[in-house]
């Protein structure tokens, strides 16, 4: 069991910056690969950042490449996405998840989930 909790979102201008975390109790978290995916009204679930264990390989949506930051601390068991020059369209509740695999932007590999924190840019 790898039970994840998110926090730092909230209601942030277009062009501002947020930073959510996600941390977890688990005692194996370095060992699991780390995504944040983020879900917008009446869309379905989309892939944003993923990390490996290492911290060596990142990959980012397009959507996000250039803007958004991830990162994870071992030893704090948590795992961090930066936000940078946010725009309306970020503006979605998003999951931190779990892979005990390669990192993946596909949702169906990762095994837990966070309940999510919601962000909303305002124009």
């Amino acid at each position: 069991q790898v039970p994840l909790v998110e926090s730092g979102g909230g209601l942030v201008q277009a062009g501002g910056s947020l930073r959510l975390a996600c941390a977890t109790s688990a005692r194996t978290f370095s060992t699991y690969s780390l995504g944040w995916f983020r879900q917008g009204p009446g869309k379905e679930r989309e892939f944003v950042a993923t990390i490996s264990w290492t911290g060596a390989t990142i990959r980012y949506a397009d959507s996000v490449e250039g803007r958004f930051t991830i990162s994870r601390d071992n030893a704090k068991n948590s795992v961090y996405l930066e936000m940078n020059s946010v725009k309306p369209e970020d503006s979605a509740l998003y999951y931190c998840a779990a892979a005990g695999k390669s990192p993946s932007p596909l949702w169906r590999d990762y095994d837990y989930w966070g309940q999510g924190t919601q962000v909303t840019v305002s124009s």
